[in-house]
């Protein structure tokens, strides 16, 4: 599994006592109000969403590819979690800390012959209680200069604010994707 790499002069999982821990407490203790309760709420149910879309798998079921597409279930929670880790990252120290971390571009959309569901669940589930932990702890309005790629405008800054909004939105993409290849497997939808 990855580890969640090392961000300025601590780590990711400095945030709080420990990784989904804030000042001690977890953030599910935490009574958090306005928009930070809003932005853990839209997480956590994008988050839910694709948990409940794999539930019942077993590992053959979760890396296959049931349409034309390379993409299987397990890829995709693998591919969320590496995702939302890079811009936690990014969120706490810049498009340095961003790519602090090689990635396989093509390799985290499919289950490795080492991978299992359980596994990369579990991975999902730290890097989300990371995640939910600076949702609490860090200042939404502060900025970084966004990595030098040609897919980001040159010269732009997101808030972390923005970066959280941004996570909502790939998550729940990759909910949906999810979506259709479970319906493929078995007939199970998420929703309907």
């Amino acid at each position: 599994m990855w580890s969640l790499g090392t961000v300025g002069a601590g780590s990711y999982g400095d945030v709080g006592s420990s990784i989904g821990r804030a000042g001690g407490m977890d953030v599910s203790d935490e009574v958090l109000t306005g928009e930070r309760a809003d932005l853990l709420a839209a997480l956590r149910r994008h988050r839910g969403f694709l948990r409940q879309t794999v539930a019942g798998l077993d590992d053959e079921q979760a890396a296959r590819r049931s349409t034309v597409s390379a993409l299987c279930l397990g890829g995709i929670v693998k591919h969320v979690a590496i995702t939302e880790r890079m811009w936690a990252r990014f969120a706490v120290g810049g498009a340095e800390a961003m790519s602090s971390e090689p990635v396989d571009w093509a390799g985290q959309f499919r289950m490795d012959p080492t991978d299992t569901l359980a596994g990369l669940l579990a991975e999902f589930d730290r890097v989300a209680a990371g995640t939910d932990a600076l949702v609490a702890t860090l200042d939404l309005d502060a900025a970084h200069a966004l990595p030098d790629q040609p897919w980001f405008e040159r010269g732009a800054a997101w808030t972390v604010r923005r970066v959280l909004l941004h996570l909502v939105a790939e998550i729940a993409q990759h909910a949906g994707h999810a979506d259709i290849i479970r319906e493929s497997i078995d007939g199970a939808k998420t929703m309907g």
